[in-house]
């Protein structure tokens, strides 16, 4: 059985001899090389767009931050607004009042003025009246009519 086994041993070394000679491991090793850098080239592509996407990361985390800014420049100013708008419409809401006030105060006057007119007319009316009856029944003639005369007119200039 030793000769069987050397035979096998010698055959398998021919076989393999002319596998080698056929070139049978330089077309697995070139399918290998092949693969592999196909597998590096994948390697590269991948560590490529994971820089791209980290850079957009950063870009977009840039922009946020610079859009809370503005967000934040803008409700400032919006409030600055809001509170320089609620001065002004108090202020001027307070003119308007102080206006109001006034002109109400001069009204109030003014019918206070025509209503003491009115009675001191009305007074002076009685008054001339008054005397008139009383002249009359008592002065007769022209130096009734002369009398009654001046003291109407003294009437009227005293109460006026």
């Amino acid at each position: 059985m030793g000769t069987a086994e050397l035979w096998v041993a010698v055959a398998f070394v021919i076989f393999m001899g002319i596998v080698i000679k056929a070139g049978a491991f330089s077309g697995m090793a070139a399918k290998l090389d092949a693969r592999g850098e196909r597998i590096r080239q994948e390697l590269e592509e991948a560590r490529r767009l994971k820089e791209e996407a980290q850079k957009l990361v950063a870009e977009y985390k840039r922009r946020q931050r610079e859009a809370e800014a503005e967000a934040d420049a803008i409700i400032t100013t919006a409030r600055a607004e809001a509170e320089r708008l609620a001065s002004e419409t108090k202020q001027k809401l307070e003119d308007l009042i102080a206006r109001r006030t006034r002109m109400a105060e001069q009204k109030i006057a003014q019918a206070e003025a025509q209503a003491l007119a009115d009675v001191r007319a009305a007074a002076a009316e009685a008054a001339v009246k008054a005397a008139e009856l009383l002249l009359a029944a008592n002065v007769v003639g022209d130096t009734a009519e002369r009398v009654t005369a001046e003291a109407v007119s003294e009437v009227k200039a005293k109460l006026n």
